[in-house]
């Protein structure tokens, strides 16, 4: 299951079902647990924990040293799920500080080239597809789609189900739920992506009225809040309106281009 041309320090902790590829290199605080799949010319180092049934792809470098000038080689952490697929040259860093970890959840799919940085957080059932970026303290909900080449600022939050287009990128958080093209414009609701959640046709539709009535209307978003506040009470539309009204950042904004 190991490959005699991978390099592993014997204090690493590995399951027995784990299957190592050649090349491949695992440092001392590392800790995988069943079912992994690691393949040729993976490096996995820091401290870095890693759940069950994971599949890391040929080049991946996974719990290096955060890119931020005040890291001092504490023993930060990078904590990841289960059943992620990690392709091509994927890379990931753990955080930046000891009071605070960078984790993965599980379920996700980060294709090739896509970058999650220091301090971070990643729901689940995540798809960062090939280039796209996280910078540093992100936090990405769950079930949300990074199109190809998206970029997220540092410190943003994007919501559940949200969507960015190919090339996107975000300095202001992305209410859940919602699509955006361009820099920080939203174009409307990730529909398919909602229906393939499961939700039904009432819960979607007061889901799009309460979106209208936040980001398409003339009130001040404060007071577009208070009125959609006192209009709906779907769980979807709590949330989207929960999101905007405890954003620190300010929010992407509707755009008609």
């Amino acid at each position: 299951m190991i490959h005699p041309k991978a390099i592993i320090h014997p204090n690493a902790i590995i399951h027995k079902t784990v299957e190592i590829g050649p090349f491949a290199v695992i440092d001392e605080n590392v800790k995988i647990e069943a079912g992994c799949i690691i393949g040729p010319q993976v490096h996995l180092t820091g401290h870095t924990t890693i759940g069950k049934d994971n599949r890391f792809h040929t080049g991946c470098v996974i719990g290096d040293s955060p890119q931020d000038v005040k890291y001092k080689e504490e023993p930060t952490k990078l904590i990841i799920g289960g059943q992620n697929t990690f392709r091509e040259h994927v890379t990931i860093h753990r955080s930046n500080s000891l009071d605070e970890d960078t984790v993965i959840g599980s379920g996700n799919m980060l294709m090739a080239n896509s970058h999650v940085g220091h301090n971070s957080t990643i729901g689940d059932r995540v798809i960062l597809a090939n280039g796209a970026l996280v910078g540093g303290h992100a936090i990405i909900g769950n079930g949300a789609f990074l199109s190809g080449n998206a970029v997220v600022h540092q410190f943003c939050r994007v919501g559940s189900l949200a969507m960015m287009q190919g090339c996107a990128g975000v300095s202001l958080d992305l209410p859940p739920f919602t699509i955006v093209r361009g820099i920080n414009g939203m174009c409307g609701l990730n529909s398919i992506g909602i229906k393939r959640a499961g939700y039904s046709n009432d819960e979607r539709n007061e889901l799009k009225q309460t979106y209208r009535t936040i980001f398409m209307g003339n009130e001040l978003l404060s007071d577009a809040i208070n009125k959609a506040r006192k209009q709906f009470n779907g769980s979807l539309s709590r949330l989207l309106i929960d999101f905007v009204a405890n954003s620190d950042r300010g929010t992407c904004s509707h755009t008609k281009r």
